[in-house]
């Protein structure tokens, strides 16, 4: 199994877990950027990431980047969305409120998994359609090129 193929599969094993602001346990509860960094971690590509606690709506009250910022720490590059697609394995970022405060996991682009407390629960879902459509997104890889 390559290391994306791992990422796709711990994601999907996250499915079907409820949503739960700043929780980070399999089956019990998660929100999306601890389900970023459980599935990340859980494929030995970052190392336990353990975030000050943030409120819930903390993204509508200040534009302080923080989860773009600790993504951009641990990938290796950011996508040119204008040229390539996200592969499986990469994550995504979505502007909602004034930063990009959701995350999500590729599947096969569009196809993410994440989870959202509109949904209350990790779904896989299209990441270009829906309440997402209109939102801003910026992709990264922990990959360099195709591997």
């Amino acid at each position: 199994m390559t290391t994306r193929e791992a990422i796709v599969s711990e994601a999907r094993s996250w499915l079907g877990t409820p949503y739960h602001h700043a929780a980070r346990v399999k089956g019990v509860g998660v929100d999306c950027a601890m389900l970023v960094a459980e599935v990340l971690e859980r494929a030995g590509l970052v190392p336990h990431i353990d975030p000050e606690g943030y409120p819930a709506d903390w993204m509508q009250h200040r534009n302080e980047e923080r989860f773009l910022a600790e993504v951009q720490t641990y990938a290796l590059r950011e996508l040119d969305l204008s040229t390539e697609q996200p592969a499986p394995g990469d994550v995504v970022l979505y502007r909602f409120g004034r930063c990009f405060a959701h995350g999500a996991i590729v599947v096969a682009w569009p196809l993410v998994i994440h989870a959202a407390s509109r949904d209350r629960i990790v779904t896989l879902a299209e990441g270009n359609a829906g309440w997402l459509e209109n939102c801003p997104v910026r992709a990264f890889s922990m990959f360099e090129g195709d591997q």
